[in-house]
């Protein structure tokens, strides 16, 4: 028998270009609360430590002067994070009412449940998916 090791995630980290704009964003419009922040003086960077309902945590990095992503959104690694939702229709609203564009609703043709996408500060793809 084939065993997973694996429990979950634990956290998934951002490096973003505006640090307070991508905090606003995060804890403002998408309601994470703050776990921890701390300004690491060395390196001249901001950690920003963010709770998911479920447990999940988001790290939010600042760092000067990082490349942007290559290209949008099939560069090689992480292609978007998907955040469980009620209702992809009411979070799009409330997305909107805070002038964030967001992809017209889909539907999965494989577990039919409904799914959209939007982008973080930094283009950063993210994804509403109906729960």
């Amino acid at each position: 028998m084939n065993k997973s090791y694996i429990k979950g995630v634990h956290h998934v980290a951002i490096i973003c270009s505006d640090y307070k704009k991508t905090k606003t964003f995060y804890t403002k419009i998408l309601g994470l609360e703050i776990i921890s922040e701390n300004y690491r003086q060395e390196r001249d960077s901001y950690k920003l430590d963010l709770q998911l309902l479920d447990g999940t945590q988001l790290e939010i990095f600042s760092f000067p002067d990082r490349p942007k992503r290559p290209s949008y959104p099939e560069a090689q690694g992480l292609r978007h994070l998907a955040f469980l939702v009620d209702s992809v229709e009411e979070v799009s609203r409330y997305l909107k009412s805070n002038m964030i564009e967001v992809e017209d609703i889909r539907v999965d043709e494989h577990t039919g449940k409904k799914f959209t996408f939007f982008n973080d500060p930094d283009n950063l793809p993210l994804e509403l998916y109906e729960a």
